[in-house]
């Protein structure tokens, strides 16, 4: 299997920062894989997702995107090869939804009927009705089916390899778990290589074939659900573990009725 995505020591600071938010991260990530990205606020993930499409550069290393170092590569060019979605979802408020999905295959020059048949395939997938959902605009959606659009408009142009910046992380639980869904469902039938940075343990288990779990912009561990599971890799990693095993404990007695 070919390697999509390969880390050579990367490092980047910020200016004035006093410490890295990303140090030395050398690793790499298989074709066809969702590696989730695992850690607390500032621990380096979004840094090293936005270095990947370039738009934060790294102080030292490189990036190799299936083999070609991405310093090499135009930088708009490559883009259009990868999906990304946030957390913020945006799309633009005073396009339709059809128009959002369709933006990136305009620009790639692909014909009208080709457009409108993705488009309809893309609503189709994230199950929004198309007659209903393509004339409608983003403002008149809720915040669970905006960021569905989100996520047909980064598959729309069928990227190399997809971005997600902590995607569900301003859903409501149980939207939240239907989109976690939804991914596996489109994972199962196109193969995607995705990055999912989240700070959710539990949602990083779930979509994760590889956990790569964060602090301080240094990894702590890289390896499969299970592995971290049951051979934390050290105290940091054991601590996140078992605070998920703390709270399972605490909701199976709450359930009993004793707190």
């Amino acid at each position: 299997m070919r390697i999509a995505v390969e880390f050579r020591s990367i490092s980047k600071r910020f200016p004035r920062a006093s410490y890295d938010a990303v140090s030395a991260v050398s690793l790499s990530i298989r074709e066809a894989e969702i590696v989730t990205i695992l850690g607390t606020s500032g621990c380096g993930k979004t840094t090293l997702l936005k270095m990947v499409n370039r738009l934060y550069e790294p102080d030292s290393g490189q990036i190799l995107f299936f083999g070609q170092p991405v310093e090499n590569l135009n930088a708009v060019q490559l883009r259009r090869k990868i999906g990304y979605v946030i957390q913020q979802v945006g799309l633009f408020p005073h396009m339709t939804i059809g128009e959002n999905i369709a933006t990136v295959p305009k620009i790639l020059g692909w014909s009208k009927p080709k457009i409108n048949e993705r488009i309809i395939e893309l609503l189709e997938l994230v199950e929004l009705n198309p007659p209903e959902f393509m004339q409608r605009y983003p403002g008149q959606l809720s915040g669970g089916q905006q960021q569905r659009v989100g996520l047909a408009r980064a598959l729309a142009a069928d990227p190399e390899l997809m971005l997600m910046d902590e995607p569900f992380g301003a859903i409501d639980a149980i939207t939240r778990i239907n989109l976690q869904n939804e991914l596996m469902k489109i994972q199962s039938k196109f193969h995607k290589t995705i990055l999912f940075v989240t700070h959710d343990i539990n949602e990083a288990f779930k979509l994760g074939n590889r956990v790569l779990i964060m602090d301080q912009g240094q990894v702590q561990q890289y390896a499969t659900p299970n592995e971290i599971r049951y051979k934390p890799a050290n105290e940091f990693v054991a601590r996140l573990v078992n605070s998920v095993e703390e709270q399972r404990m605490k909701w199976d007695v709450g359930m009993g009725g004793y707190i």
